[in-house]
């Protein structure tokens, strides 16, 4: 929910500041580029300290730590500041994805799927969050405000990270035995049942830390992890680049080949400002994601993890082909980009299922981390391939989002494990074993 308010409040807080700070096109996209280059940086850091404090820990101080600069921002007193205190809440952002890591230790393997997928609709809760803060506070109290009332949530997400239990999980990889039965006891003892008998097992290896070198820790498992860096850039890239070219496809009419109108970036009394009615254009946009997330939620569990991402990474491909066809009708081609949107939007939710359930406990977070890291450098890159390359070449802009969407479902496909009803795994040495029966 962090995540998706953070992005949609930065779509629209920068028209405003372009406005009142005179900002050019590239000090605009600047402000967005910068969060995600505080994310790229704060979530391989974030899995890390998840990985050796505990997951509960990790999200307090995520939690403490987006409250107060986001809380600064709000003084922003100009563009310099800003820049610098939205690169520290993208920095905190880059942490979020350890909720993840949390609720999938407590999950069953054979519900994991349905349940991931279902609280994957906060992303959408959190955009129409901040979209209906910003119709009601950006008319009257103006920016500064919408800043404020923006990090309040986060004061409830903090407390209610405080009464969560650890991870039994993280308390195994740690060789903590005791600790891990008493979550276990609370969580048998909440759901009105008794524990299992028998004795809890804790490996010899419980005790270590991971490191980023035990993601590449044989060939297989080598292979693994390259796949999800280029898959989670590939599905970044994809998406936030139809997000994009929504709204330059939508100020253009149509997907044409044309030559783009010549503008004058030095005059700021043009900029424009949100109206009542873009935010709503804004909430119907999002609710194209429903579908794609409804998709995931109905297959993954049956289908599988593999099967499910690369089919919707392959029919979103196809949808963006779509745009090929030269159309000045609205309608056909929200009908493209709602299609688009929604397939590569289900995937990507498939896709943080995945990753977590293929990593050990001690280096969960961590490759986790490390992939919604490189995700990020895809994020960095397609504003200037929605926003500028479109400009100079529709055709090739068009193909590439659909050539790079067709080559991260292929890459899935290569992936030497299918999580499906497995158990999340402890130690390396299992996900090694679950490698060479593959």
């Amino acid at each position: 929910m962090t995540d998706a308010g953070e992005l949609m409040l930065l779509s629209i807080l920068s028209p405003e500041l372009q406005c009142k700070w005179h900002l050019a096109k590239w000090q605009q996209a600047l402000i967005t580029t910068i969060v995600f280059v505080g994310y790229l940086i704060g979530s391989p850091l974030w899995g890390k300290f998840a990985d050796v404090y505990g997951r509960k820990t990790a999200l307090i101080m995520i939690g403490l730590w987006l409250f107060v600069f986001g809380l600064l921002s709000s003084f922003s007193p100009n563009y310099i500041w800003m820049l610098l205190l939205r690169g520290l809440v993208g920095f905190g952002i880059g942490g979020t994805a350890q909720t993840v890591v949390l609720y999938s230790e407590f999950l069953p393997s054979t519900v994991r799927g349905f349940w991931m997928t279902l609280v994957s609709f906060s992303w959408i809760l959190g955009v129409v969050w901040v979209v209906a803060v910003g119709y009601f506070v950006m008319p009257t109290l103006g920016w500064r405000w919408l800043l404020v009332i923006s990090a309040m949530p986060l004061i409830i997400f903090i407390a209610c990270c405080y009464f969560l239990p650890e991870s039994a999980y993280y308390h195994v990889a740690c060789g903590n035995k005791e600790a891990a039965l008493d979550t276990l006891k609370l969580v048998a003892k909440t759901n009105g049942k008794s524990l299992p008998p028998g004795d809890l097992k804790v490996g010899s290896g419980s005790g270590d830390r991971g490191t980023f070198v035990e993601l590449y820790s044989d060939r297989k498992t080598t292979i693994t992890t390259s796949l999800l860096l280029f898959i989670w850039f590939a599905m970044a890239f994809v998406y936030y680049g139809i997000v994009l070219l929504t709204t330059e496809l939508f100020a253009k009419g149509h997907s044409c080949a044309a030559t783009p109108a010549n503008i004058d970036e030095t005059c700021f009394d043009s900029c424009q400002l949100l109206t009542k009615k873009d935010y709503t254009k804004i909430i119907i946009t999002t609710l194209a994601e429903f579908p794609g997330h409804l998709i995931t939620l109905g297959i993954i569990d049956y289908a599988g993890r593999k099967l499910t991402i690369s089919i919707q990474n392959m029919l979103c491909a196809g949808s963006i082909l779509l745009l090929f066809i030269c159309t000045k009708s609205q309608i056909t081609l929200t009908v493209f980009l709602f299609l688009a949107r929604g397939l590569i939007s289900g995937a990507f939710q498939a896709i943080y299922i995945y990753t977590p359930e293929v990593y050990p406990t001690h280096v969960r977070g961590m490759g986790l981390g490390t992939c919604g890291s490189i995700a990020r450098i895809g994020c960095i890159i397609t504003p200037f391939v929605a926003q500028v390359f479109l400009d100079k070449s529709p055709t090739a802009t068009i193909a590439l989002y659909a050539f790079v969407c067709f080559l991260a479902a292929v890459a899935i496909i290569f992936l030497p494990i299918e999580t499906k009803g497995r158990n999340l795994v402890s130690q390396l040495k299992e996900t090694k074993s679950a490698l060479k029966s593959s």
